[in-house]
């Protein structure tokens, strides 16, 4: 679990979180949503430590971060996986070799040890017979898949993902959602999604954060969304009129069942 406590950040006197406060839990898959510029890409750099909050706390299962000295802060980030937006492959690399990377450099495994292992991950993400190609040789949903295996080659407790499904087509991304909350849930990971795509906020949001002008505005799930009357979340999930026929549809439904 990863909980961040009254999470303050300016640049150059502009506010750009306020206050904000929430939580993360293990084993579901946790979103950040709002629109450009709310404040959630900073609030994610924070809690990884690529920026440093003006103020509060950022609570890795009970251990501060923000409080950490820079040995504490290593250890710390040998727990962590990073699925970056567009992949971020080594194009040099293999898919094998892409894998066995972080192990071969954060562990003193021996080359055999990495191999297996980086095997078993590609295997967990439905990739056989991709060891030996490069990432130029293969799809852009692959390549995703390649780096989640990465991401979960150290077997982190903490997972962040940015953007997993920018780029990629619609049933590749419900494909990657899919695979994500799968071992989310198998792993008990931290995972902490920072996203645009309605279409995983309404299929895989277990535990949603909606920031807003840098403010904590909405925390729910992907049910309560439907239901909410928060002005500011509906404005921006149902911003387009497909998404507001779902919502009607949703809430026609709701009423049928819960009058049943």
């Amino acid at each position: 679990m990863i909980e961040v406590k009254n999470i303050y950040k300016s640049f150059d006197g502009k506010t750009v979180l306020n206050n904000v406060s929430a939580q993360f839990y293990a084993g579901k898959t946790n979103l950040i949503i709002g629109q450009s510029g709310s404040g959630k890409t900073v609030l994610v750099k924070s809690i990884v430590g690529l920026l440093k909050p003006d103020n509060g706390e950022i609570l890795y299962d009970g251990r501060d971060f923000t409080q950490m000295d820079q040995r504490q802060k290593k250890a710390l980030r040998s727990e962590i996986g990073m699925l970056f937006q567009g992949s971020a492959l080594f194009d040099s690399e293999t898919v094998l070799g892409n894998v066995m990377f972080p192990l071969r450099m954060f562990t003193r495994n021996t080359y055999g040890e990495c191999k297996k292992r980086a095997e078993f991950c590609l295997e967990r993400v439905n990739l056989q017979g991709a060891n030996n190609k490069y990432p130029s040789e293969i799809s852009g949903g692959m390549q995703k898949r390649v780096a989640i295996a990465r991401a979960i080659a150290l077997n982190p407790k903490y997972l962040f993902c940015d953007e997993p499904n920018s780029g990629l087509d619609p049933k590749t991304s419900l494909l990657i959602d899919e695979l994500l909350s799968d071992i989310t849930r198998e792993y008990n990971i931290t995972t902490i999604i920072n996203t645009h795509d309605m279409n995983s906020v309404i299929g895989i949001g277990e535990n949603i954060l909606f920031i807003n002008k840098g403010n904590a505005e909405w925390v729910g799930t992907k049910d309560d969304i439907f239901t909410s009357e928060k002005k500011s979340l509906n404005d921006f999930i149902f911003a387009t009129p497909l998404f507001q026929e779902v919502r009607e549809y949703m809430k026609e439904q709701r009423l049928e069942t819960s009058g049943k």
